[in-house]
This record gives C-alpha cells, structure tokens and sequence, in this order.
C-alpha cells in the first residue's frame, strides 16, 4: 500500500542517497492545501495509521507550544474549551488542552473523527439537533457539548489526523464570526507545522542515527584501531579493534596510554604528541603497543586535527600494526649495513692490491695512482648509496664538497661551491662521484688545478624547464704545453656517458684563453632517483 511503502521508505532513508532523503524531507515539510479533501489514498485505516506513527506523537503529549496555540484559540473563539486532538484506530487523544479534564475519549463519540475528513471547518451549531452527534455521550452526558467546531489537521500527503477545536456547552446558531473562523485554521495550520517540524526532526535523527551506525559498523571492520579526541586530548571514541588488540578498556587521557605504550617509546611518542597538539598539527609516531597477551608490536601512530568555524574542534587517529614491516625493514637494513661495509673493505682491499702490484712495475705508477684515486672516489660516492659508521650525505653540495676537498687550499676558496643545491639518489651518487672525480683529476694534471694560482668555480643553478645546470668553470692559463685537442680521450667519452647515458642529461665543454668552462645540464628526476 502506498502509506506503507511511504513508512518503509521513511524508515530506512539512511540506506538512500543524500539527494533521495533531502526529496523525502521537502515532500513531508510541505502544507496540505486547506479546503482540499484529505487524499483518498490515505483515508484508509491502514496507511492513515502508517503516517501517522512517522510523527511520533507521544512526545508532543503536553507539549508547551501546542498548549499555548490550544489557549489562545480558546480565547479566540471565547470558548471554555479547545483541544489539539489526534485521532487513532480506538480513540481520539488531545495533545493539548484547555477546560477539558481527560486526555482522550473513545474514537465512537469522536466530532473530530468527522471533522479530519471534511474540506473545510466542521461547525456544529448545536450537537443536539444534529443526527450525526445528537446521541454521542457527550452531548446527552454530564460534558453536556452543544457547539463544535474543528479545522482539519492533515499530513502533506493528504493523511487526516484530527483536528483543533472549540467546544461550547450553549449552542450557537450564528457559529463562528468570520474572524474566528480564520482564526481557528490559520491556528490550525500552525499546529500541523508544529507537528511536521517534530516529524522532520525525528526523520533527521533517524538519517544521522543510521548512518553512524553505518560509519561505526566500517570502522570497526578497518583492521587498525580508530579513534578521536577533543581539543585538549581527552579521548572519547575508540573502535571495537581497540578492545580486540589490547583486551582492556581504553585510555582517557594521553597520561592513561603509559600502560600501553612500551616504557623506552612512551616519553618520546608522548612529547611528539603534545607538541602536535599544542601547535594543531598532524603527527605521526612509531612506538611499541602493548597487547592482550602482554606482548608488544610496533604500530604507526597518526592524528589530524579537525577545523570547524575557524577552530579546532576535534582529533581523529589511527594506529595500525607495522611489526612484521618494521622487523623486515629492520633486517633488511641490518643486511645492507652489513653488505655496505663488506663494499667498503673491497674498494679498500683493490686499492691496496693496485698499489702492491704497481710497486714491481714502475713504469705503470702514475696509472696505479689515477685508478686509485678514482676507487676512492667511487668509495666516497658509496656513502651516498648507503651509510657507513654514521656517515651519509644527502645533497649535491655535500657530494661536491667531499670530492673537491682534496684540491683545496688552506682558505678553502681554491674551490668555490656556489647556488641552488639538490637531493641526490642513490642511483645518481655514483655517475656523478665519477663525473666531479673525472674534471678534478684533469684539472689537476692539466688545468687549473696544476697551477698554484689556478681556481675553480662550480655553480648550481635551476632552469625553468626542472632541471639543473652545473657549470664548472676553470680560471688560469695551464701550466704544462699540451694542445686542447689531444685532452680529448677516454676520460672525455667517461664523462658524456656518464652525463647522457646514466643521467640523462647534456654535456659541453669549451677551452678559453682563461681556462675551461663544463656546462653539464641533468633532469631533477635524475638526479633524486
């Protein structure tokens, strides 16, 4: 039936989209057109029943606006009494009251059962000369009623309810004065808004009850632990996961989590935490949580704070279990150290067999050295892949630096290391180490370097395109007779290859009567990777 189906569609709208509940919200929030007949649809017992419960009248049962619109019709009219009255399969029950002393009468003796169907105010003269009332107990009773007169209370989609009435035990032939008759429907009508505005509030409810119902039943299927805080960090919401890891019941305070935060975690993870809170911004903490059985596993601890108006107005969080990843990530990084250093003692052990071996061949010493100090260089390019004994660089400077010290003067200004700087990847440490190493060591043996006021300029600059320029720029004429062409040679495709093909980048070098100038252009994406 269509009063059920509306009922049914009422009472699951958490389960429709936001759109389809706000159509139900403005089709029940709208008037029934007074002096329209209720809607047959609705007439029948069934579906008249079935909206009206959507209305939940027990909670308006001496509600003070309806008590005060009841008086003040009473007054209107000059009648001793006017009732807001509600008419259900087996009586007929007043909502609010004024010179009647019981709160319902039985539905069979009903002048409102009557008055809820009509178009317009059922007026009643006099009961006693009316067929249809003339033998309810009220009118041959001690109640003694005479005059009636009720304006229909009808649901927006046509379901009648009751109706607001006067009553008088003296007839009156002349009814109502056309003031009073408005009066009692624009009252009327005001009653019904009162009882909508309750039926819309309780549709709201219902939405919002559903669907945190709906989000509570997600986040407690989440396998981490969920969770939310006030402003000052009291916490008052955590998921059913909270109770399935630890077996207790959850802290209120951020003192109350020392007994679950491992005691070498809790005073960091604890400071981390009120700072983030102090200055309302997210953090995010690695700790050992405790369990249920005792034991603790590592989690990833998050917050973020929550704006409303300007303000601050809420914390929510997760922690999620990370031990076996962190365990992993812990061997790995074991093993890599381990591997890092065994590289280390290999670089170390092939430059000392160089140097043996060379000592038997004299006329490959200068060779033995070069290869050893481009070892060294390729060791000095492992730090920034990984780290060893607590040292790592991070940037293109600190690279450049490192290799550049050797050749410096006692000022440290020989070499000067200017502009923008850039991160650097593991994957790019080692062509550029080789790159630097490369320039140096000509530099040393033909260029600047060779004469003892010779110096070099290396600056980093960005380009509009995300990339960055290195210019390497040599001031001194060379010191030994050696012609710009034959410096081309195996060193030279080193650097184009390293340049072009490992970087991605672009490699000049020009000679000028100052000295030698590199221009070497590389991808960002190059350089972090």
């Amino acid at each position: 039936m269509l009063g059920g189906a509306f009922n049914q569609r009422f009472c699951i709208a958490g389960f429709f989209t936001l759109a389809s509940v706000s159509q139900m919200f403005r089709t029940i929030r709208e008037a029934w057109p007074r002096g329209e007949a209720p809607a047959a649809a609705f007439c029948g017992e069934d579906d008249r029943i079935s909206v009206m419960a959507s209305f939940g009248l027990d909670d308006l049962e001496g509600d003070a606006e309806l008590q005060r619109l009841v008086r003040f019709v009473a007054r209107l009219c000059e009648a001793p009494i006017a009732l807001a009255s509600i008419v259900e399969t087996d009586r007929q029950r007043f909502l609010a009251r004024e010179g009647f002393a019981g709160g319902e009468t039985p539905r069979s003796t009903s002048f409102c059962a009557a008055a809820m169907l009509q178009t317009e105010t059922l007026i009643v003269p006099d009961a006693t000369q009316d067929e249809r009332f003339a033998s309810f107990a009220m009118v041959t009773g001690s109640d003694h009623v005479r005059f009636y007169a009720g304006a229909p209370l009808v649901s927006a989609e046509g379901a009648p309810l009751g109706s607001l009435c006067v009553i008088d035990t003296e007839p009156r032939p002349q009814g109502l004065t056309d003031f009073q008759r408005d009066g009692l429907e624009v009252l009327a009508d005001s009653v019904m808004r009162r009882l909508t505005q309750h039926r819309l509030d309780r549709a709201a409810n219902d939405v919002i009850a559903e669907r945190e119902k709906r989000l509570e039943s997600i986040i407690d299927s989440v396998p981490g632990i969920a969770w939310s805080a006030d402003t000052q960090a009291n916490f008052d919401y955590f998921n059913a996961r909270w109770k399935e890891v630890t077996g207790a019941e959850p802290p209120r305070t951020p003192a109350d989590w020392r007994a679950f935060v491992h005691p070498e975690d809790f005073d960091d993870t604890l400071a981390v935490f009120s700072q983030a809170v102090e200055k309302t911004v997210p953090f995010e903490s690695e700790w050992r949580m405790r369990q249920a059985d005792g034991s603790y596993r590592w989690v990833l601890s998050r917050g973020v704070p929550t704006a409303a108006g300007g303000k601050t107005s809420r914390w929510f969080g997760t922690l999620f279990d990370i031990d076996e990843q962190y365990r992993l990530s812990e061997s790995r990084e074991l093993l890599a150290g381990e591997l890092s250093h065994r590289i280390k003692n290999i670089f170390a052990v092939v430059s000392g067999l160089v140097a043996i071996k060379a000592r038997n061949h004299p006329e490959a010493q200068e060779f033995a050295g070069e290869l050893s100090e481009t070892i060294k260089a390729l060791g000095l390019a492992h730090d920034y892949v990984r780290p060893v004994e607590g040292r790592r660089g991070e940037s293109l400077r600190d690279l450049l630096s490192d290799l550049v010290a050797p050749y410096q003067d006692g000022s440290g200004q020989r070499i000067v290391v200017e502009g923008a700087d850039s991160a650097i990847g593991h994957r790019a440490a080692t062509p550029l180490a080789l790159i630097f190493h490369e320039l140096a060591t000509n530099s040393a043996k033909y260029g600047a370097l060779s004469c003892e006021d010779g110096r070099i300029r290396i600056e980093l600059e960005e380009t509009g395109t995300d990339e960055l320029s290195i210019r390497w720029e040599e001031f001194s004429i060379p010191c030994d007779d050696v012609e710009a062409g034959s410096r081309e040679g195996f060193g030279s495709r080193m650097l184009r290859l390293s340049v072009e093909g490992q970087l991605r980048g672009r490699f000049e070098r020009t000679f000028t009567e100052d000295g030698l100038v590199c221009e070497i252009t590389v991808p960002r994406s190059s350089l972090t990777n």
